[in-house]
């Protein structure tokens, strides 16, 4: 459904997945704060258990941010030790991440916390309701929208 009204918050599309996702990462940061994590460093944390060198632009790529935001976000988890930022043997001018085992730790403390997370969510929401949410939402992400502006 198309509005004529931008301020119509029933109809837009960004609003509304804005309100949700907030609402969620309040549910998850809440589950993680014991623990010192946010919802986006724990994703980041996660990503890097997955065996790749991973450079900064493929991790911003893979976590839909830009390089700016997500260097942002790992500074801290560098500055605690949680993952290197070294240069990439190939290429100098690239850095790669690598999860410490430090972080690796911090990720096994995690998980107990975030398993929690998603049961209240699926508690909440519906089992079949949170699968069909994120099969929905992993088709956004790979949805390539007509304009829009490189960035």
């Amino acid at each position: 459904m198309t509005s004529t009204c931008p301020e119509a918050s029933t109809s837009c599309n960004c609003q509304a997945l804005r309100q949700a996702a907030r609402r969620v990462t309040q549910l998850y940061d809440a589950a993680l704060a014991p623990i010192g994590l946010r919802t986006t460093q724990y994703a980041i944390l996660t990503t890097l258990r997955r065996p790749a060198p991973w450079s900064i632009q493929q991790l911003a790529d893979h976590m839909v941010m830009d390089r700016t935001t997500l260097g942002r976000t790992i500074r801290p988890l560098a500055r605690d030790g949680l993952l290197t930022v070294v240069p990439d043997l190939a290429d100098r001018r690239s850095r790669v991440l690598a999860l410490t085992a430090t972080g690796r730790g911090l990720l096994d403390r995690a998980l107990p916390l975030w398993n929690t997370a998603q049961t209240q969510f699926e508690a909440g929401f519906g089992q079949p309701q949170a699968a069909a949410l994120r099969g929905v939402l992993k088709t956004l992400v790979v949805t390539e929208f007509p304009n829009l502006i490189p960035g």
